[in-house]
């Protein structure tokens, strides 16, 4: 029986980042950096942190958001020797249901609906792995947390951490000798 992978989509292989960065340019007509996000909550990073968060609830918002380099090939990779699910903490935002769902389905055919996870907690995920860019998700998860590396969790050391999607695959080849 294969060990089984849970996998976060923002973040981790979704670029919501570079998408809320977008969006806020956009509505308000200001460029923040990447760099800016370093250490602190992300909507922390915006001149008007209320209006950056109410960016989440907009129609559109994580349909069209880019992909984070090499997610899509390192998740092919990695249904070779793992059962992976992607999770995503979605029910806090609604509208991203239909839209994290069809996201998925463009840019990852591989994953099945019954390898789709949206819930509201992510303790209640029992896998072997968990890929995810929070502590409030790793820290109770009950197999190995690996920390994806984003502006937020920059300067923590928790967790076994990866910066990029080559570091996973590393990783987790390790895991299977």
């Amino acid at each position: 029986m294969k060990k089984s992978i849970a996998v976060d989509m923002d973040n981790v292989i979704v670029d919501i980042e570079a998408n809320w960065i977008n969006h806020y340019a956009e509505a308000f007509g200001v460029t923040v950096t990447k760099e800016a996000m370093h250490g602190i909550p992300e909507d922390q990073a915006f001149p008007d942190p209320l209006a950056a968060r109410s960016l989440l609830y907009k129609p559109g918002f994580f349909r069209y958001a880019p992909l984070i380099p090499g997610a899509q090939e390192a998740i092919i990779k990695l249904q070779e020797n793992y059962e992976v699910y992607i999770v995503s903490a979605a029910m806090e935002f609604p509208n991203s249901l239909p839209e994290k769902y069809d996201w998925l389905a463009e840019h990852f055919p591989t994953i099945t609906w019954r390898n789709i996870i949206f819930c509201g907690d992510k303790s209640v995920i029992n896998t072997d792995y968990l890929i995810d860019d929070h502590f409030k998700n790793l820290d109770f998860h009950k197999g190995k947390p690996i920390l994806f590396t984003a502006g937020h969790n920059r300067g923590v050391e928790r967790h076994t951490r990866v910066n990029n999607w080559e570091e996973v695959l590393e990783l987790l080849a390790s895991e299977l000798v």
